[in-house]
């Protein structure tokens, strides 16, 4: 293959907006490296469809997690996306940005990546379907469904309860506030999944200076001295290798950036000299600092019908298949997360730490190879989840060897302090008085996870140590910063002490996002895009 200028390794949620924003003007030649292969998959487009991917090895890299003690010693199944658009191809669709205070605090250590600057990134890239405000985009490349039709009559009657337990409506989690209960609005356009791929990758496919290459793992950085200048990668059996003139990006994730470092010689020197892999940069930082929302979930069988009276029956089956294909609505053209909110476990926070998410069915008993959003429980379920916005919690990504193709060393270290603990606990006490209210209480048959027998701190704490597990956010792996002291990348995601790489995606986060991070890691891929062109200059 002829060289090119830019090298850009995955083609997930930050790299297919790279390449689409790096190839824009034609001046330069930029290759995409996708392990994974193409997204046109039914169950991809279908919205309701991710539980069929969330155990497919096909579209999903299927990592697992090392026992964890804060788990109860479970050990966690990670999906992430190997696919185009990566995990925005396989996730919830979930369009939250996060808290401003978020945003403040990148910008206090990192130029350019404060609240003015990442708000006016996010206006870019939204075309909002209830319309450009202060706040919100319209125009914009990625269309955002308000997702206010076709719900669940539910959902009304869970806001209400929200409000008499002290937690307001929002009309918009985006907007001026986080904080209340409300819908959830999606990366979903024309009864479809909207991925980066869709909204990005494949309009810039037409352009003959943008090459993809699919089922194309990269296996190492390639370096001269200490500079990148290409990367090695496997497709069709064969090893090969890529050069570029200008610069190398990593936006593999949070898992596969850190773990191409640490096998390209950048990362702990312990690690490197381990497995016997020569060091260009030693950097602690390179895979540490992982940083994770836990979630769990509780479950309620109710006295009227949920979405599990029709979509677990064969004749509800057809009637909302009917019903997707017919008129693009229904059940299946939506995510499961219905609504949600955020709240605070104590009056005297700044902004919330805890986020809700509502689901008028439920999935208690497991189904092989998928998790059963299309077989949903044979009785009338619901659940409500709830998840930690700002955990203190640490973990790692580390090599286990120097096989590209052995996964690494996932250490979650969930609930590993005492903070993370007692907010946790306060939390699912919360959701319970939720669902106590009158608005919602009416509807209640009876708790059944974890059921009314589990009532002390103890056995609440056991549970959701039993019980938890991510909320598909890992992140800060390869963290922003001003040195390697701290950090792996500078403010322009340039990787410390080497020449020619950076790092664009989830796991450049100075820190976790309150809230689900598909949309931070668009922005990532959209102002780090501006940040390689400028330096181009």
């Amino acid at each position: 293959m002829d060289d090119c200028d830019y090298i850009i390794v995955g083609a997930g949620s930050a790299g297919s907006v790279l390449a689409e924003r790096l190839s824009a003007s034609g001046k330069h030649r930029v290759t995409v490296l996708e392990a994974g292969g193409s997204d046109r998959r039914f169950f991809v487009n279908l919205p309701l469809g991710y539980g069929k991917l969330f155990y497919d090895p096909n579209v999903n890299w299927m990592y697992q997690t090392e026992p964890d003690p804060g788990l109860a010693g479970n050990r966690d199944h990670w999906p992430r996306g190997k696919i185009l658009g990566g995990s925005s191809s396989i996730n919830a669709m979930v369009w939250i940005r996060g808290n401003k205070a978020d945003y403040q605090a990148w910008g206090a250590e990192n130029p350019g990546w404060g609240w003015e600057e990442c708000l006016a990134a996010y206006r870019a890239i939204e075309d909002t379907e209830a319309g450009g405000d202060a706040f919100r985009g319209k125009g914009g490349p990625l269309f955002i469904s308000e997702n206010r039709k076709g719900l669940h009559w539910l959902v009304g009657d869970y806001i209400k309860a929200c409000a008499q337990a002290g937690l307001p409506y929002n009309r918009d989690f985006n907007g001026a506030e986080q904080e209340g209960a409300g819908t959830y609005q999606m990366t979903i356009k024309g009864a479809r999944r909207n991925s980066t791929a869709r909204a990005f990758l494949r309009p810039a496919m037409r352009r003959k200076n943008l090459s993809v290459l699919t089922r194309a793992q990269v296996t190492r950085v390639i370096f001269e001295g200490k500079r990148a200048v290409g990367v090695e990668y496997l497709k069709d059996g064969k090893r090969q290798e890529l050069r570029a003139k200008a610069e190398v990006i990593l936006a593999g994730g949070a898992i596969n950036s850190p773990q191409i470092l640490q096998l390209s010689g950048v990362g702990p020197a312990a690690l490197l000299a381990e497995h016997r892999i020569p060091i260009v940069m030693a950097n602690d930082n390179v895979g540490a600092n992982l940083n994770d929302h836990q979630g769990i979930n509780y479950t309620w069988r109710m006295k009227v019908a949920t979405y599990n009276d029709i979509l677990r029956p064969w004749w509800g089956k057809l009637f909302v298949g009917m019903q997707y294909f017919l008129t693009g609505g229904g059940p299946l053209a939506k995510s499961i997360n219905h609504g949600g909110g955020f709240f605070r476990t104590r009056p005297d926070l700044a902004r919330p730490n805890m986020q809700l998410y509502f689901q008028a069915f439920s999935t208690l008993l497991p189904r092989a190879g998928e998790r059963p959003l299309l077989t949903p429980d044979p009785f009338s379920g619901l659940s409500i989840g709830l998840s930690n916005c700002n955990p203190t919690s640490r973990g790692s990504i580390r090599i286990k060897s120097r096989d590209p193709f052995e996964a690494p060393q996932i250490i979650a270290n969930a609930f590993s302090t005492q903070e993370d603990v007692a907010e946790m606990l306060a939390a699912v006490k919360f959701l319970r008085h939720i669902v106590a209210q009158p608005a919602f209480a009416q509807h209640v048959a009876e708790e059944l996870r974890p059921g009314p027998a589990v009532q002390s701190d103890a056995d609440l704490i056991a549970d959701f140590r039993a019980r938890s597990g991510t909320v598909y956010h890992p992140s800060c792996t390869a963290r922003m910063g001003r040195d390697a002291a701290g950090s792996v990348v500078d403010a322009r995601c340039r990787v410390h002490g080497v020449q020619g790489l950076r790092v664009i995606d989830a796991s450049a986060f100075p820190s976790l996002i309150a809230g689900n991070t598909n949309a931070p890691s668009i922005l990532m891929g959209w102002k780090g895009a501006e940040m390689v062109l400028a330096d181009a200059r």
